[in-house]
């Protein structure tokens, strides 16, 4: 189904495209990490999820390749969903649900096209580490959210902090980045250069890469559109805990004084 923002939506799914050949070299060393009972989610997660799971069915949106939706069936999700815009993401999601003979299933869908047929069937609906951002539509992301949670269920989001978007990455010291530096800025930004090599590195990009297209929101914005969703807000979460290496060069005292991430927990009435 076609929306306002699905040329956007397509081009990043392209870029994700590029992103899926690291995931790919590390497919192997995922389905042992599953096989072993892992769960790949970090720190501050963890008191959220341990007390909304087990459940009958969570469903995972933007799941890539699917590690930590299957990470959610080894903390106790009866049976999981991802859904997600690339398919060579959902290729390797496959394969892991393969080898680890789990009861999950994968939908390649637009968030905001997310098929009807699973509405009021989730339990939790969770997403999580850098998913947000490529959100053209914040609004329209928590009214999909609403429809698939039964009356009961919950919304985990844990995500970048909005503040952390206004750091510049590569210095050693806190300094305000050019294009992000403007916290009330939320403007769609446009960047064909490629992803940053901490996190997939330059081996794995190619000579032209995909347009992607990111929307940084304010704590505010996401809030708000869970709230006018019709979704209870029940509890906010803000942690020094970053979740990939993006201030390579920043001291960790510097960075740990900050909030780097942070956690939404709504409920469904």
């Amino acid at each position: 189904m076609e929306h306002e923002n699905s040329h956007q939506h397509e081009s990043n799914r392209a870029a994700w495209s590029e992103a899926a050949r690291r995931y790919a070299d590390e497919l192997e060393d995922s389905i042992e990490f599953l096989k072993a009972g892992g769960a790949n989610f970090e720190p501050p997660e963890l008191p959220f999820l341990h007390a909304l799971l087990p459940c009958n069915r969570a469903i995972h949106l933007q799941c890539a390749a699917g590690r930590d939706t299957l990470s959610l069936w080894n903390l106790g999700a009866r049976e999981v969903i991802g859904v997600d815009i690339n398919e060579d993401m959902l290729a390797l999601a496959q394969k892991q649900t393969k080898a680890l003979d789990a009861p999950a299933h994968w939908y390649r869908s637009d968030v905001l096209s997310t098929p009807v047929e699973l509405n009021g069937t989730a339990d939790l609906v969770y997403t999580g580490r850098g998913a947000i951002c490529w959100m053209m539509d914040l609004n329209a992301w928590a009214r999909v959210v609403y429809r698939l949670l039964e009356p009961g269920g919950h919304l985990y989001l844990f995500d970048a902090h909005p503040i952390s978007w206004m750091w510049d990455m590569e210095v050693d010291h806190l300094k305000l980045d050019a294009e992000y530096g403007n916290y009330f800025d939320t403007v769609t930004h446009e960047d064909s250069s490629g992803w940053p090599t901490t996190y997939i590195p330059s081996e794995y990009q190619p000579e032209k890469p995909a347009t992607k297209f990111e929307r940084q929101w304010t704590i505010a914005q996401i809030v708000n559109a869970v709230i006018d969703a019709g979704l209870v807000l029940e509890k906010l979460g803000e942690h020094p805990d970053p979740y990939w290496n993006a201030f390579p060069n920043l001291p960790k005292e510097t960075l740990l004084r900050l909030p780097n991430t942070l956690s939404v927990l709504a409920r469904r009435p």
